[in-house]
């Protein structure tokens, strides 16, 4: 299983499980997934974007994906 930092780009996060970690970003705000731009941006630059604690968001991801 892949383990996701604060330096995985969206893009890569996406491929690893869309599924799972698509309506996590939504819900808090991140509505441009498919925004070009959006796929090089890193979970820590997006997570400052929105004002995001970005080990929060990388500690809930991870817990989504290795629950799948």
């Amino acid at each position: 299983m892949a383990q996701i930092t604060k330096d995985t780009k969206i893009g890569e996060l996406l491929e690893i499980d869309v599924d799972n970690v698509a309506p996590v970003l939504l819900s808090i705000g991140m509505h441009c997934l498919g925004c070009p731009s959006s796929q090089m941006e890193t979970i820590g630059e997006a997570a400052a974007v929105h004002g995001i604690d970005a080990d929060e968001l990388v500690k809930t991801i991870n817990e989504k994906i290795a629950d799948k």
